[in-house]
């Protein structure tokens, strides 16, 4: 019977002892002064810590220059040959209601195909006849580029706009 009482007694013994052990080692805030005490906010200023340095840094954005050659110059060739080719499949019937957007805008294109041209660095010589075949459809318009006017030289302009899409195909390295 003693034997039996012993090993009721011991699982109490211990067990009695790490409760006395745990009792005194805390308090209402925390563990004992055998302990030390943390601020869980230091901990998580810590752990971002460590983060920050272990992440490269994120350079500022470098800005994106532009810078456009000359505002004022002309367009390219190429370019302005494309505006004109953007006319090839409209035509008008002189007095209806787009003629006046169509004429005026084929006049326009090729005003500034010939500006382009002119400017272009294989010169004005490399475009003799389209340069030609404008300066002469300019003397025939004579300045007047009104509805009325334009309607009355329709077949001059669109003739003009096809000589020198022809032309222009003829020499793909101007557009290309």
């Amino acid at each position: 019977m003693i034997r039996t009482g012993l090993r009721a007694a011991i699982p109490a013994v211990v067990l009695g002892a790490f409760l006395v052990g745990c009792s005194a080692a805390t308090t209402s805030d925390g563990p004992g002064g055998d302990f030390p005490k943390a601020d869980p906010s230091a901990a998580v200023a810590a752990e971002g810590a460590a983060e920050a340095k272990t992440l490269m840094p994120t350079p500022p954005p470098t800005p994106t220059l532009i810078v456009q050659e000359d505002p004022n110059a002309p367009e390219t060739v190429r370019d302005a040959f494309a505006g004109l080719q953007g006319t090839l499949g409209d035509n008008c019937t002189p007095g209806d209601g787009s003629c006046d957007y169509f004429l005026g805008r084929v006049e326009d294109e090729l005003n500034q195909l010939d500006e382009a041209m002119k400017a272009d660095k294989k010169g004005p010589a490399h475009f003799k006849e389209p340069i030609a075949w404008i300066g002469t459809l300019r003397t025939t318009l004579d300045g007047d580029v009104s509805t009325p006017n334009l309607e009355k030289h329709r077949t001059e302009l669109i003739g003009t706009r096809d000589r020198i899409n022809t032309w222009m195909q003829d020499h793909p390295e101007d557009y290309r």
